[in-house]
């Protein structure tokens, strides 16, 4: 585990809840600046309503999440994306009256360092030639492209980006993670959730795996490689 001192990202006895249903049970895990995290699990386990409470997306919430050693519990997520943290949703969120190019210049800069509309369509040559064309009328793929583009605007350096890969064809799975190994390049941190085991054995460092609430388990890439088995008996595939 990444030292607390050196973490860009501390979350401790992170609880949750949607009514009386308590979701998350006192989850724990760091990440270190310029890494790629996974969270690991089952359908159900917590891992979206994680990704949810770091942003300050679930009213009900306790316990500690510190960013660039600021506590965010008790901060509007509006405040928190202001700290440098932006959200990239499995909805993918893409404004259907809107063209490409509008909805990528969307998003507010909040911080110096974000990139401009140049510098995403040199990052994303598609979406430049699709930027007059209604972003709810792109590919899948396209739309996930679009989808991290447009947060990328704001200057963050943590994204949260929740099953990037789900329902996309294997050739647009490798380029979402090309895309994702040029951004951890830039030494931007990622925090990601994926159900695609092969997909995030590839791109992350490190993994953590959420059961029922709570981190059971971290585990290196190194030793998701060796001990596959291992982690699908916790994904149960």
């Amino acid at each position: 585990m990444v030292d607390a001192a050196e973490a860009q990202l501390s979350v401790q006895g992170l609880q949750a809840f949607y009514g009386e249903s308590q979701v998350l049970r006192g989850i724990e895990f760091r990440v270190g600046h310029g890494e790629i995290v996974a969270l690991l699990g089952r359908n159900g386990a917590g891992k979206t309503t994680t990704i949810r409470s770091i942003m300050g997306m679930i009213a009900e919430r306790s316990g500690s999440v510190r960013f660039e050693g600021r506590e965010t519990v008790g901060l509007e997520s509006d405040q928190i994306a202001r700290l440098g943290i932006s959200h990239c949703p499995e909805d993918r969120g893409i404004f259907s009256s809107l063209s490409v190019g509008e909805n990528l210049e969307l998003p507010p800069v909040l911080r110096a360092g974000g990139l401009t509309l140049a510098e995403i369509y040199r990052l994303f040559p598609r979406l430049k030639e699709r930027s007059s064309g209604a972003g709810t009328k792109l590919s899948g793929g396209e739309q996930q492209m679009l989808a991290i583009a447009r947060i990328l605007r704001t200057g963050a350096t943590l994204l949260l980006l929740d099953e990037p890969t789900e329902g996309l064809a294997p050739v647009i799975v490798r380029q979402i993670g090309d895309i994702i190994r040029s951004l951890k390049a830039r030494r931007l941190t990622i925090l990601l959730v994926e159900q695609n085991l092969n997909f995030a054995a590839m791109l992350a460092d490190r993994h953590y795996v959420i059961e029922d609430g709570a981190v059971v388990d971290e585990l290196s890439s190194e030793e998701v490689s060796s001990d596959v088995p291992k982690l699908r008996s916790y994904l149960g595939v």
